[in-house]
């Protein structure tokens, strides 16, 4: 007997493949993941009858352009993604009443006031890709009253284009590279994301949720925690100062804790756990 139907967009991304790995686990789940090649998310009518085909229960927006300087190049198709793609989705979850859980991040604050951001704070992005995030964020709230708006931050998995991925390059090519000092946030893993969401499934919980690992680093810090882990010489890792372009972005995640639902780790011990796999894998 299948308890949900999962509809995973953006499903060949770090945190869309992540979930799809996890979800699949339970033999009870019939989960479908897509990319941009079998559903584009962006054109409604695509995304209307792959609703019709599939049957979702649930719809988990993974799909993103999340490289915030590919954004400011290209606002149309940062906000035609990260916007539309969003509203589209939340128009055939709507209409066909299933949930929709929509991935976003912590770029939606200006991270500039210092202080832990709860799910109450009023967003004040400050780039393209902040503001798209937060456009689709918007859509899925009015649209369809069965949401889960679930914000993250620094998600890293090796194998992808990510932060980790470029810094480990830098590294293999024996490269200093410069990493900001005054960049702070916290790392989580897609994996421990994907475990919160995968939890969430089966509670009617709704409304925005913060999902991010305890604790806070550098740019600087977390690239030298990766050099190490992985064998490296963490003076690879230059420090430099961002000046104007600095950020504190401190996600608290308080509708977790007033729940009970879940706790996330501290963002070393995620990070320790997460290395430890990833060499027993490779």
């Amino acid at each position: 007997m299948t308890k949900n139907t999962i509809w995973v967009t953006g499903a060949a991304g770090r945190l869309g493949s992540a979930l799809v790995q996890m979800l699949c686990q339970d033999t009870e789940n019939k989960v479908i993941g897509t990319d941009r090649a079998e559903v584009n998310i962006t054109d409604l009518e695509a995304v209307d009858a792959a609703m019709d085909v599939y049957h979702p229960t649930v719809v988990i927006n993974c799909a993103s352009m999340s490289d915030p300087e590919e954004c400011e190049k290209n606002m149309v198709e940062a906000f035609k993604i990260n916007a539309l793609g969003a509203r589209n989705l939340a128009m055939a979850t709507q209409r066909t009443n299933a949930k929709i859980i929509q991935m976003s991040t912590d770029d939606v604050f200006e991270g500039k006031s210092g202080i832990r951001l709860t799910e109450f704070d009023t967003p004040t992005p400050q780039t393209v890709y902040g503001k798209s995030k937060l456009a689709g964020e918007n859509y899925v709230r009015e649209l369809n009253p069965k949401h889960l708006v679930i914000r993250s931050s620094w998600v890293y998995g090796t194998g992808q284009d990510d932060f980790m991925t470029r810094c480990l390059d830098r590294a293999k090519a024996g490269e200093a590279f410069e990493v900001p000092m005054d960049v702070i946030s916290t790392p989580t893993s897609a994996l421990t994301l994907a475990k919160f969401v995968c939890l969430m499934l089966d509670h009617t919980e709704y409304g925005i949720y913060h999902a991010s690992c305890e604790g806070s680093c550098s740019r600087r810090s977390f690239a030298q925690e990766i050099l190490r882990a992985y064998g490296y010489d963490d003076r690879l890792a230059e420090g430099v100062f961002a000046g104007e372009k600095a950020t504190s972005t401190l996600l608290e995640n308080l509708m977790m804790k007033m729940t009970g639902i879940y706790e996330m780790p501290h963002w070393k011990d995620d990070f320790d756990a997460y290395v430890k796999r990833h060499k027993e894998a490779i």
